[in-house]
């Protein structure tokens, strides 16, 4: 196994993780900017208003791409192990 191979092993787990991370925190950061926008402009100072949003949207958003998450990673690992054999010759 060269080094090169480890690094491009490594930059495809980056990548998966990238993605992954992305779909969860992106909407949640979307609904917390627009909580952040209403509190701004109605001047509620309330900092866990933006708690339970968030939340809700983390949560629903997991349930839609839940299964699409699952299938990225399941593939991952399937070829990270089917290329094992091939990684040590």
């Amino acid at each position: 196994m060269t080094p090169e191979v480890v690094l491009e092993i490594g930059r495809h787990a980056l990548e998966v993780v990238i993605i992954l991370v992305s779909i969860l925190l992106l909407p949640a950061l979307a609904v917390g900017l627009l909580v952040s926008v209403f509190q701004a402009a109605t001047q509620i100072n309330e900092q866990t208003l933006s708690f339970i949003p968030k939340l809700l949207v983390t949560f629903f958003v997991l349930m839609f791409a839940g299964p699409w998450i699952l299938n990225l990673l399941v593939v991952y690992v399937q070829t990270l192990i089917t290329d094992i054999p091939g990684l040590i010759g």
